[in-house]
């Protein structure tokens, strides 16, 4: 048990500087999430690049994208070679399903794939390998969790846990359903991609494809729409970019200036907004009363997708493989 380890920038910053001299309180080692796999045209690919990267220490790759056992099945065996030459420690992160049965089959595959030694008291130790749970991770998951890795064989060592709001009053992004994920991807050769997440084991995890506009709808709620092909915003987008491959605008509590005229940035890039709604991030009190405005405002129940998105998603997963 340890609690060196962390991924919350802002408390491990003030905690280094404000609270221990400078000296680092924290760390954490290199981690895929899935807009990193999803921004890949393959998993191979993206596990290939991680690979070559960080392997030959300890790293971290999500791997529900799509299909998690399909990914363990079917792209672990064939990154297997590369990984074993880099000579590194690899763990495995299921982020959605049954987090006792994703932990097992996580393990499972990864004895197949790179074998296993018995240690002193009778269980199986990975070979280079492991598995990490920070999905849905409490004290009574993690007791049924390694109850479990146990009847099967498994030293608990095999098996690393992150635990964020779980430790406090488990108000966290999921409250409210919140997540970032990637949308679109324009690559050096200019191709245009637009990606979404996707775990087969948890439909209500999937993320939206392509770049979207929010469009209030006949009742006056907001509602999600694919963008014109055109990349022109829609008249009606109630959206506002503050930030655009520069530097972030100042609050307006103090001046803003001019900062989204990025030396060297390319004339390709998709165009996000018009120029004037380029806009500095507005007071936390702004935003209070507008978040409360409009909660007031919103039924208790509805589905802000349009039909015009779903039919994008379903052409979107019609056409990569990973979905099939």
């Amino acid at each position: 048990l340890n609690f060196t380890g962390s991924d919350t920038l802002s408390a491990a910053y003030y905690a280094q500087y404000e609270l221990n001299a400078g000296k680092p309180v924290a760390n954490s080692i290199p981690a895929s999430e899935h807009s990193v796999m999803t921004s890949f045209k393959t998993e191979q690919e993206a596990m290939v690049a991680m690979i070559n990267e960080f392997g030959a220490g300890v790293y971290a790759c999500v791997m529900d994208s799509y299909d998690y056992e399909r990914a363990l099945r079917d792209v672990l065996p064939q990154v297997a070679s590369i990984k074993l030459e880099k000579g590194g420690f690899l763990v495995l992160r299921p982020d959605s399903g049954d987090i006792v049965e994703s932990v097992l089959m996580g393990l499972r595959y990864a004895e197949k794939t790179f074998g296993a030694d018995v240690n002193a008291k009778g269980y199986k130790v990975l070979r280079g390998c492991g598995v990490i749970q920070g999905d849905g991770v409490s004290y009574a998951s993690l007791q049924r969790i390694l109850q479990a890795v146990l009847e099967a064989g498994f030293a608990a060592q095999n098996c690393a846990f992150g635990m964020g709001g779980g430790l406090l009053q488990k108000l966290n992004r999921d409250t409210l359903s919140f997540a970032t994920k990637l949308c679109h991807v324009v690559y050096e050769d200019g191709t245009k991609r637009d990606v979404m997440k996707h775990p087969k084991s948890d439909s209500d995890k999937i993320s939206l494809p392509g770049i979207l506009d929010v469009i209030r709808n006949e009742q006056g709620i907001p509602t999600v729409y694919p963008r014109a092909e055109s990349g022109e915003p829609h008249k009606d987008n109630i959206l506002k970019v503050v930030y655009d491959h520069g530097k972030v605008p100042a609050s307006k509590t103090r001046s803003t200036d001019p900062l989204f005229n990025v030396p060297g940035a390319s004339s390709t890039r998709p165009l996000l907004s018009s120029p004037e709604a380029l806009a500095a991030w507005p007071l936390f009190d702004e935003i209070k009363s507008r978040v409360q405005r409009e909660w007031e405002n919103l039924p208790k129940v509805h589905d802000p997708v349009s039909q015009e998105l779903r039919d994008k998603i379903k052409r979107v997963r019609a056409s990569e493989k990973h979905f099939e």
